[in-house]
This record gives C-alpha cells, sequence and structure tokens, in this order.
C-alpha cells in the first residue's frame, strides 16, 4: 500500500502541470477561479481513486476531465453576479420569448 502523502504529491505532480496549462490558455478559469485551491480540490477528488485506478487514466483523459471540472467551476455562480434586468433577458432567453 503506498502512504498517503507519497500518493498525493505524485497526484499533485500529475495535477499541477495540467491546470497550469489550462489556465494559460483560459481567461475564463484565470478570471474565476484560483488555480492553487482548485489543484487542492482536484487532488482531494483524484485521491479517491486508487494509485492503480489513475494510472490507467491517460493524461488526455485526465486532461478532458479535469477541463471539465474547472468549467463547471468556474461557470457555477455565474447567474449570481448577473443584475435584475440580466437575469430578466436571460430567463426570457431560456424560455424561448
Amino acid at each position: 500500500m503506498q502512504d498517503v502523502s507519497t500518493y498525493n504529491q505524485e497526484l499533485y505532480n500529475t495535477i499541477s502541470p495540467i491546470v497550469e496549462k489550462l489556465f494559460k490558455s483560459s481567461s475564463l478559469y484565470t478570471v474565476r477561479l484560483n488555480k492553487r485551491a482548485m489543484i487542492d480540490m482536484l487532488v482531494e477528488l483524484f485521491g479517491k481513486f486508487t494509485p492503480e485506478e489513475m494510472r490507467v487514466i491517460s493524461e488526455h483523459d485526465l486532461t478532458r476531465r479535469i477541463t471539465k471540472i474547472l468549467t463547471v467551476e468556474a461557470v457555477s455562480g455565474t447567474l449570481n453576479d448577473l443584475t435584475p434586468e440580466q437575469i430578466k433577458m436571460f430567463d426570457e432567453a431560456v424560455e424561448g420569448r
């Protein structure tokens, strides 16, 4: 059995460069997210997988998964930033008016 702190460091070393690259390519992430907090959250999330399970996830697939998670994190709460007029416009657009 691999030591938990060693495994977390291994995850950090795997996830951190992917997040760095994604942040460099997306202003949405840069503006809406705290990079360090996202890395910590992702290490905790992927830490639920065993080392064996993580090893079978390709870098491409891991990058795709992280991209989806970061996008959800960045977009969640966006509606909270809207003014009442913008919310009305959004509701009308969603309803097709």
